[in-house]
């Protein structure tokens, strides 16, 4: 349910610091988004291919996910998804495997190849988050003080 705009309280305008921190925050995220791209593609796969593997191996509870799962997962359609694993199997980062529960599903799993490039990847990507800790720290501001409410007629104490 949606609280009213009426209903809502007045945000606490920002200062001078908040817009510095949140812009500090935003440039630490192009950064890392940048060092992630290039780093990918030299080692010859693109972006949402590495997001593709990377979803794979941190699927919760198992080694596979299916397409709409990892649809899901990478904020894309399912016709996109398709197109991203057809494009992962070509290069035999990843396979398809018939789902022995439900001939329905296709399981999409990582190859061999699949798992190593995504392990150099992720060391690297590791890494930089470690150098990177400071800038990618969320900002964080303090609670505004609680408004004292005057007691409901008739409310004890």
């Amino acid at each position: 349910m949606t609280v009213p705009q009426e209903d809502r309280p007045a945000p606490t305008p920002l200062t001078k610091q908040d817009f510095e921190a949140l812009a500090r925050f935003r440039f630490g995220i192009r950064r890392y988004l940048r060092f992630s791209e290039e780093t990918v593609r030299r080692h010859g796969i693109t972006p949402q291919q590495y997001q593709l593997l990377l979803a794979l191996k941190g699927f919760p509870g198992r080694e596979w996910a299916s397409v709409g799962e990892l649809a899901e997962r990478l904020q894309l359609r399912h016709h996109s998804t398709v197109e991203l694993v057809n494009r992962a199997q070509a290069q035999k980062l990843v396979q398809r495997i018939s789902d022995p529960a439900d001939a329905r599903v296709v399981r999409v799993a990582l190859t061999s190849d699949g798992e190593q490039i995504l392990a150099e990847l992720s060391a690297l990507h590791r890494s930089e988050l470690e150098r990177m800790s400071t800038v990618l720290t969320p900002p964080s501001w303090e609670a505004p003080e609680p408004a004292s409410l005057p007691p409901h007629a008739g409310s004890p104490g």
